[in-house]
């Protein structure tokens, strides 16, 4: 699991926090001069982020770091085709254009094409990579044609025996009618969960309800207590009037990439810190060759018991997310190292891991009788690749399966170096100054913001998604297409509620007693409000994060209504949040706690589906359009993501390498196409 920063409640959390004294001994070796911001295009604004502490590690940690990385960018095409089976085509036919356009590149129809594919390169694929709904260019199918046919045929990703003409009349309808391919992955209502989303997970033909029987046939009388992720990393697809699985590994699909990502594993395995390491990573390397998910478990729990290791990284098939059922894995990596002092923070919290279980406000039956193996820490990352690029996480909790979680623990991180260039480019943006109720509430963001706001990602990886227990005969996929909103609420919630806890001033977390209230304001603005300037007007909120922050505040507002918890207070025609009582708020977000763990650890669906769909789908179109309007005149960009520095071996006379540099220097445009150009593995056509 992973938690997502919502970026434009970031700045206004860590704008006001400047000269905050934070725990980490890499902010003061940060470059002051550092340009963070690289592009902003339609809903988004790009930016760097800077890898302190890389310089002062050994050449052979350097080593690994660099193999690690050619890893994690690897497999980029598979993302693209798991997305939708039409995004390389497509990616690839709008690069042709893009470098060979002979015409006018002021002409407003190429702007309009080029936001398109820098919008494409972001959300890899013609997808919204938060709404999900489908780009609408800004440019005609007309002058689409023109650009196209003027490209030569052996640049176009033509099907074999296709003309250029066949092939416009084929892609054109994918990129221009909205009722083709509408929504990436649609995740509630009464249609057919499977053949309404756009994703490539699934044959054509293939219904939700083949699916389900598919699947609950291949449990059957399986091992419950440790059972195996079934379809986490295959395509389910039609043969014949047969189901099958064509599964993601060495010599199967998307085996060009993933014998990519093995050599460079291999590469990796001689500058591995220790044995466990090496065992680690030769273990993911039997998985991608064999694609045996009991292989998969038995990597995942020799990487979770490596604590020793100060170089770690995720690289592979891991959130179901994109799966309208919650069970297909998107492909994914992260290259890290440790920052030993903000591990420091993080080193308190798993020690206590005890406590927080034993004091959770929820039913007894569903607390872990004793916690096991929870660890976590602070990283600096050093690449981001797959579904963590160009938008990325600020914390993941792995692995996802709860019986690893039960019997060997979980690993959590925090990505402080993520966080810290949010903060940085996103100083005196005017957000607080436009939405937050008044000096108040400002000036407790600027006293607590980034501590506060660190401390609930810490909380929701650390232990939110590690706390609880199913019960023994609960199926972990019964929850469905509303799992990933509720699990992300469950951890959310356990972070808020401790949060106000004064254990956490007492070991030394937060200075006082005060400060939860600071990320309270923020999370209740935030799921009432302002994380509506992420969907169009007239849409319902789709994405799991954003739902499980609706869910969450909106139901704490009924319930505290009575008392006044919570209000929508009026001043000069603007809506704004004041929250009346943080005590009580608190005991509502133990309350729900309590009842969203209870429908997780009894795989109650008929209460789940009803809890999300009452709370976090809906959204009244009059404070939306407000929202949007005030959001409008700051002229930010609601959605921010990264460019990665780029690694480069130096070697000397004899071929040797010497050491490992970053350079920060490229831009947007020009690392999406290299890497076009440098990743890319796969055939346009994965079937």
């Amino acid at each position: 699991m992973r938690n997502i920063m919502l970026s434009l409640m970031t700045a206004m959390a860590m704008t006001a926090c400047t000269g905050q004294k934070v725990e980490t001994h890499d902010r003061a070796s940060l470059q002051d001069d550092f340009n963070y911001v690289v592009d902003q295009f339609a809903d988004l604004q790009i930016l760097r982020y800077q890898v302190p502490g890389f310089e002062s590690l050994s050449l052979k940690q350097k080593q690994l770091l660099y193999h690690l990385s050619e890893a994690a960018q690897m497999g980029r095409d598979i993302l693209f085709d798991q997305n939708c089976r039409y995004n390389l085509p497509i990616r690839r036919t709008l690069e042709a254009v893009y470098i060979g356009y002979k015409g006018d590149r002021t002409d407003p129809q190429f702007i309009a094409l080029e936001t398109y594919l820098k919008r494409v390169w972001f959300a890899n694929g013609i997808h919204h990579h938060y709404a999900e709904d489908k780009f609408v260019p800004g440019f005609t199918p007309e002058f689409f044609r023109t650009c196209v046919s003027g490209v030569e045929a052996s640049a176009l990703p033509l099907r074999e025996g296709q003309t250029v003409e066949q092939f416009v009349a084929e892609i054109s309808p994918v990129i221009f009618d909205p009722g083709v391919m509408a929504k990436r992955t649609v995740q509630s209502g009464d249609v057919d969960l499977i053949r309404a989303s756009a994703n490539n997970y699934y044959g054509e033909g293939v219904t939700q309800e083949e699916v389900e029987d598919f699947y609950a046939r291949m449990k059957a009388g399986k091992d419950t207590i440790s059972p195996i992720s079934y379809g986490l990393n295959s395509r389910l697809v039609k043969e014949n009037g047969k189901l099958v699985e064509k599964v993601w590994k060495v010599g199967g699909l998307y085996s060009p990439a993933i014998e990519k990502i093995v050599s460079e594993l291999q590469k990796a395995v001689a500058f591995a810190e220790n044995d466990a390491q090496k065992a680690i990573i030769g273990k993911l390397i039997d998985y991608y060759q064999t694609g045996d998910l009991k292989t998969f478990d038995a990597y995942s729990i020799l990487w979770v018991e490596d604590t020793a290791s100060d170089v770690d990284f995720v690289n592979g098939f891991i959130e179901t997310y994109g799966d309208p059922l919650g069970m297909k894995a998107s492909w994914e990596s992260t290259v890290n190292f440790i920052n030993k002092e903000a591990t420091k923070r993080t080193k308190v919290i798993s020690d206590n891991a005890q406590w927080f279980e034993d004091h959770s406000p929820v039913d007894k039956r569903f607390k872990k009788e004793k916690v096991k193996g929870v660890s976590a820490k602070v990283i600096t990352v050093s690449m981001l690749g797959g579904d963590c690029y160009p938008a990325t996480p600020i914390g993941i909790n792995l692995p996802n399966a709860d019986w690893i979680r039960r019997d060997h623990g979980s690993k959590s991180v925090t990505i402080e170096n993520i966080t810290e260039a949010y903060d940085r480019a996103s100083q005196g943006n005017g957000f607080n100054e436009e939405f937050v109720w008044s000096d108040k509430e400002r000036e407790g963001l600027k006293k607590y913001g980034f501590i506060t706001d660190n401390l609930h990602t810490d909380l929701h990886e650390c232990l939110g998604h590690g706390s609880g227990r199913l019960l023994p005969d609960t199926d972990p996929d019964a929850l469905k297409a509303y799992s990933s909103t509720l699990e992300e609420a469950r951890a959310d919630l356990f972070g808020l509620y401790y949060l106000g806890d004064a254990k956490l001033v007492e070991l030394g977390l937060v200075p006082d007693a005060e400060a939860y209230k600071a990320e309270y304001y923020k999370y209740i603005m935030n799921g009432l409000m302002t994380q509506l300037v992420r969907i169009e007007q007239g849409k319902n909120v789709e994405e799991a994060h954003m739902r499980n922050r609706q869910l969450i505040a909106k139901w704490v507002y009924e319930k505290g209504k009575a008392d006044n918890v919570i209000e929508l207070k009026q001043r000069d025609g603007k809506t704004y949040v004041v929250v009346g009582d943080y005590a009580k708020l608190r005991e509502l977000f133990g309350t729900l706690l309590a009842e969203v763990q209870r429908i997780k650890s009894e795989g109650d669906f008929a209460a789940g589906k009803k809890l999300v769909e009452e709370y976090a789908v809906k959204v009244d179109p009059a404070l939306h359009a407000e929202v949007l309007e005030r959001y409008a005149k700051l002229n930010l960009a609601p959605y921010k993501g990264f460019v990665n520095p780029v690694m480069k071996e130096v070697k000397n006379d004899k071929g040797e390498v010497t050491d490992i540099v970053l350079d920060y220097t490229e831009g947007y445009a020009d690392q999406m196409l290299r890497y076009s150009k440098e990743y890319s593995f796969l055939p346009s056509y994965n079937e």
